[in-house]
């Protein structure tokens, strides 16, 4: 039995570098740009704790089948065994971005 090849991909994106788990990762037909696709992401209910950041990553690519990054955008791709936390980190410091909870606005 072959075993399914999972990529961590990282690329800059708005600022934030995003890390990405794809079961798919090649030179796309778009000139200049690599294609990811299969994405993985925990499934809802499977893991004890939520992490908003990859809650917030499932959200955006939701709908999306391939990814079309830029080659320039991409800071990484590894060949991983297993998958980690998909995660929405600061381009400059590297450090994790969470958005911060907000407490819903009084009515006057």
């Amino acid at each position: 039995m072959r075993k399914t090849k999972l990529y961590k991909v990282s690329f800059l994106s708005q600022g934030k570098s995003i890390e990405l788990y794809a079961r798919h990762v090649a030179s796309s037909h778009l000139w200049g740009f690599t294609e990811v696709g299969e994405l993985v992401f925990d499934t809802p209910g499977e893991a004890l704790v939520v992490d908003p950041s990859e809650e917030r990553l499932r959200e955006e690519f939701k709908d999306t089948t391939m990814l079309h990054v830029p080659m320039h955008a991409i800071v990484r791709i590894e060949e991983v065994a297993r998958r980690g936390v998909a995660a929405i980190r600061d381009a400059a410091s590297g450090d994790k971005i969470m958005p911060f909870p907000l407490a819903p606005p009084r009515a006057k």
